[in-house]
């Protein structure tokens, strides 16, 4: 049962249990359906395999390998992480082009008894939709940021407006990474289609009638960059001004980053970089400073002398704030209140 997506909406809304992605590893590793499981019906090496025989040999011989392998990885897959699937359970299953895998896999999957449905055009068709979101087409609902000094626990409040049922684009999250300097997160970061798709999905699943809050960020979070069509509606975006005092922003840096201090080696490498800024003297001042422990102080000078001279140059807005938010400390209750307040400034 082919399914044609014309939207990716249509993703939210078809009446599957879940998606079954094919491919080969690297090609899930790259960009996937968010929320597909990966069950490929070939390896990497596989995959590289039967494509030299079916160019340098025989197209013939190619297939009847590929359809051996399929087999028996399918065979893997019904043993293991479909094992304990029932028999009313229905997948959605997609290849490459929504060709062979994916109409091999789909076929042995039916012949057991579940109703199967395959994506038209597979993932091809699925990232021309991303492709269109991201690049092409305005963004529908309006944009609030959050705006403020690193420190100022922007994320936390996000999760208190979503809490309170607010409409939320966490980007930081979606990127796997914090946006700062120190901001890397354990895994590293999704490919750049990986990220795009995590963007486009969860805009499809807003209501475009409702703000949705994202927070203040430059066009790049880490190494992947906004893409143009969500940083147009940023740039165009009102905006919600936070600010905290420092030694309130220090403590909650560290509290943050507490995984990074605990990593000397890690921690001192990023702050050389801090050099090529601030000159070797400084960046080795603060690389004495986390070397010794003293992780607040430090803070608060990376706040005071880094950060804030960085988010003062690249935060000029023509319009003014919608409201600004100067929080006495960034306790969670404090953050609650603030994202209530920002909810009804709206």
């Amino acid at each position: 049962m082919k399914q044609t997506l014309t939207s990716l909406k249509d993703l939210k809304t078809l009446p599957f249990d879940s998606i079954i992605d094919v491919r080969a590893p690297s090609e899930f590793a790259e960009d996937h359906i968010p929320g597909a499981m990966s069950l490929p019906v070939l390896s990497d090496a596989e995959r590289a395999e039967v494509g030299t025989i079916y160019v340098q040999q025989d197209p013939f011989l190619a297939r009847k390998i590929g359809a051996a392998l399929v087999a028996r990885n399918a065979a893997t897959h019904l043993q293991g992480a479909l094992a304990d699937r029932p028999g009313g359970w229905r997948p959605l299953v997609y290849c490459w082009r929504g060709g062979q895998r994916s109409g091999s896999f789909a076929s042995i999957l039916a012949q057991i008894g579940w109703r199967v449905g395959l994506i038209d055009g597979g993932y091809q068709r699925y990232r021309r939709l991303v492709h269109a979101a991201m690049y092409e087409t305005p963004v529908a609902p309006r944009m609030i940021l959050v705006d403020g000094g690193t420190g100022t626990a922007k994320t936390q409040i996000l999760t208190h407006l979503a809490a309170q049922g607010q409409q939320v684009l966490d980007l930081e999250a979606m990127a796997q990474h914090r946006g700062s300097l120190l901001g890397g997160m354990p895994g590293g970061q999704p490919a750049q289609k990986s990220f795009e798709s995590r963007v486009a999905m969860a805009l499809a699943g807003m209501d475009p009638t409702c703000p949705v809050f994202v927070e203040a960020e430059s066009n790049k979070i880490g190494s992947r960059i906004i893409p143009p069509m969500l940083w147009q509606a940023m740039l165009k975006a009102d905006h919600i001004r936070v600010q905290a005092p420092i030694q309130a922003r220090a403590r909650y840096l560290v509290d943050t980053y507490a995984p990074l201090l605990e990593e000397a080696e890690a921690l001192d490498e990023k702050l050389a970089v801090l050099a090529r800024f601030h000159g070797h003297e400084q960046a080795d001042a603060w690389r004495q400073m986390a070397r010794q422990g003293d992780f607040l102080p430090l803070a608060a000078e990376l706040v005071q002398q880094h950060y804030d001279p960085s988010y003062r140059r690249s935060s000029r807005r023509a319009a003014p704030p919608l409201a600004v938010l100067d929080l006495p400390d960034l306790s969670a209750l404090t953050l609650k209140h603030a994202a209530a307040q920002i909810a009804a400034s709206v």
